[in-house]
Formats: structure tokens, sequence, C-alpha cells
């Protein structure tokens, strides 16, 4: 079978990918509570009916439990073309961020309007759990001699930090392959991105009442003074510039303020939860380092206010690795055929599993269906989409990448 026959087949195919894809969106995976382990049976069923055989590795309760998520199946499907040749795993993340508000569309109906499927998921990365079965399943069908395996990774811990995800998967040794594909968008491959160190910072004051401030010790006035440095300190940031497409400069965000406990009280407690992106040439404990000093010495100016640190995050960045270079070559080659256009290599400022791989020496490349940018998708926002063309044209880039690296 040629590469034309590849994607004759995914085209016949493809109403049952995209109703695969449906059923996967359908199931809420929201995270938090993640409660993630029944999505992870349903597509368990869901790859059986299809022929392959699924291994379910469920996450101990109390490890799950103690990174504040309910349940975790992690799943792995294992083919073998040849006891010879190299391992290609293709990882996709089944755990998202709930809908929140403002969607036009229901965030799980899975609904089909103008050629787009809506749905929490439906581009971040549920889609690719369809783009990459469904890829394995033409090469399964295509009666070329091919050398080697491929394994669907289909995790649910990315959203708090894949530690229990891929991360788990690997550190039991369930798995080392030689090549990993994770979940991306279309039109570019991405090599590198950036790290992120998530904090949690209490400041703790004396509550008092209002009429009485001076037997307090305001926490919410300390809390200011704090917020305007971090915020300052993006100053400082933005002059630190990455030399990878696609990257910037770090950045640092507070996405969680909580404090006090009524309108006449002085606030004796606040807490902030805060967010810094690290670029691939930054070292990790530099940066905590320098975040935790700035804390301090600001806090420091507020007597009478007593601090509490808790790192909630520290993942590092990508960065590629020699190895990567036909993968990514091979990507870029049958990008470039199906959608008519250079697919060019970048970085990314999120932060994603595949640095759990690269740690492990396993040479990554980001790739699979979706828009130019996040964005583009409303991905983490109302009215999530993914383009059905786009699922269709990215699973026979992955098929025809796969079928080159592992000809015998």
């Amino acid at each position: 079978m040629t590469q034309n026959a590849i994607d004759a087949w995914i085209a016949g195919h493809f109403n049952d990918e995209v109703r695969f894809l449906q059923a996967l969106v359908r199931i809420p995976t929201d995270t938090p509570p993640g409660n993630n382990a029944p999505h992870a049976d349903r597509t368990a069923e869901l790859l059986t009916e299809l022929g392959f055989e699924v291994e379910k590795h469920a996450v101990p309760t109390a490890d799950v439990q103690a990174a504040g998520m309910q349940s975790i199946t992690n799943l792995i499907v294992r083919h073998r073309f040849s006891e010879d040749g190299p391992t290609i795993a293709l990882n996709a993340h089944g755990d998202v961020v709930p809908p929140g508000e403002g969607w036009v569309h229901q965030p799980y109906g899975a609904e089909i309007e103008d050629g787009k499927l809506f749905g929490r998921a439906s581009a971040v990365s549920k889609s690719d759990f369809a783009t990459y079965t469904f890829a394995l399943l033409a090469l399964k069908n295509s009666g070329l001699k091919l050398k080697g395996a491929v394994e669907l990774h289909f995790t649910y811990d990315e959203e708090f930090g894949g530690e229990l995800g891929p991360g788990w998967l690997l550190q039991k040794g369930l798995t080392k392959p030689d090549y990993l594909i994770a979940a991306g968008f279309s039109y570019q491959v991405v090599t590198a991105h950036n790290g992120c160190l998530q904090m949690e910072v209490t400041l703790h004051g004396l509550a008092s009442h209002a009429a009485y401030p001076s037997t307090g010790i305001d926490a919410l006035q300390a809390a200011t003074k704090l917020l305007t440095a971090l915020y300052a300190h993006n100053d400082v940031l933005k002059m630190r510039r990455s030399e990878v497409a696609g990257i910037t400069h770090p950045y640092l965000n507070v996405g969680r303020i909580e404090g006090g406990s009524n309108t006449n009280v002085v606030p004796g407690k606040v807490v902030l939860k805060l967010d810094r992106r690290m670029i691939p040439e930054e070292d990790p404990a530099a940066v905590e380092a320098e975040v935790r000093a700035l804390i301090e010495n600001t806090v420091a100016q507020s007597p009478g206010i007593k601090l509490d640190i808790k790192r909630l995050l520290l993942a590092s960045s990508m960065k590629p690795l020699p190895g990567a270079a036909p993968l990514v070559a091979a990507l870029q080659r049958h990008g470039e055929a199906v959608f008519g256009e250079p697919i060019p290599t970048s970085g990314t400022p999120l932060y994603t599993d595949v640095r759990l791989y690269t740690a492990h020496g396993i040479p990554a490349a980001i790739y699979g269906a979706g828009p130019r940018t996040v964005l583009e998708s409303n991905a983490k926002r109302a009215d999530e989409h993914l383009v059905l063309d786009d699922l269709q044209r990215a699973t026979q880039v992955v098929a025809g990448a796969l079928a080159e690296l592992l000809a015998a």
C-alpha cells in the first residue's frame, strides 16, 4: 500500500474517526476534580472494539488524592510489526480544565457545525486520541512491510503536571520508546517548550474589627505590596529573551487570590497562587530561588506578617534532543505534502508532558490535529472546537511519518 492508499483508507474511515472522537468528548474529564478513570474505561472499550489490546494502569488512589485528584487510569496500546526496529510512542492526554461559562454549544455535546466539532477537549487533546488511533489503524491495515512497534499512551494528568500520567508510566518502567510524538497542532512541529513554576504564597496577619484597624495586622495590605513587586518583576523578565522561535521571554502571573472574612474585618490571611513561566535557557532551581527571594524580601517590609511559601509545581522546559531529527524531518515532509505548505519547527510558551519523556532521553516532537494557534481553537475557553479537515489531514501526516520511520 502506498501513501496514497494510506490516505484513501483514512478518508474511507473518517466518519468512524469522527464518531470515535465524539464519544470521547461526551464523557467529562474536568480536572479538577479529576475523576478520570471512567473516561479511560470507556476509551479502553472503544479501542477494544477497534481490535486493539489495551493495558489499563490504575494509579494508586493515595497517590492520586495526594495530588489533588480523584482517579487516574492510564492506557497503553502496543502494536508490534516486527521484533526488531524502533518503538514509537504516541501520547495524548484526556484530562482537561472545566468548561467554564459562555458556551453557545454544549461543552460535552460534541456537536458538528460548519465542519467543526465543538466541545471541551475537542482540540486539546482528545482530538489526538483519534489522530493517533486511526493513524495506527491505517498502518495495521496497510499491508506494508514494517518493522518495530507503535505504542499509544493515553494519560490523564497533564493539567496537574503529568507526574501521574506519562511520568508514572516511565518511572514504573512500563514503557521506554525510542521516539515520541505528543499531542499538538497541525501547522508546525513543536520541538521545545517553556517550563513552569507554580507557588502558593500565604501571608498571615491578624484579623481585627474594621472600627479598630490598629489592633490588627492587615494581610491584604501586605499582599498588595507583594503583588506590586511581583508584577514589576515582569519588566526584568522581559529583558531575558529566548533564542527559540515561538518563545519570547519569561513572565509571571498571579492567577488566584483568596483572603479576608467579611467587609468589616481587617483581613488576617491572604493566599496568592502564582505561575512563573521559564524559557528553555533558564535553570529551574535558580528561577525558584529568585522568586522566593523576591517574595521574602518584599514581605519582610511588612512588620508582623508571617509568610508561608509552598511549591505546587516545578515543570522543566523541553529542549530538543539531537536524536529527534529523523522524527521531526518525517513529520515536516509529510506535513508539507498533505497541507501544501511548509511545516516549520517552533517552540511554544506552554508546558507539556513531553518534558517527562525527554528527561528520560527519549527524542520527541509535538504534532497532532489543530489550528495554527491555541487561541484559534478556543482551548480552555468557551466553544473550544476542532476543524475536522485538520483532524483528517493530521491523521494522514502521522500515519505517513510512522510508515517512513518504520519502513523495513
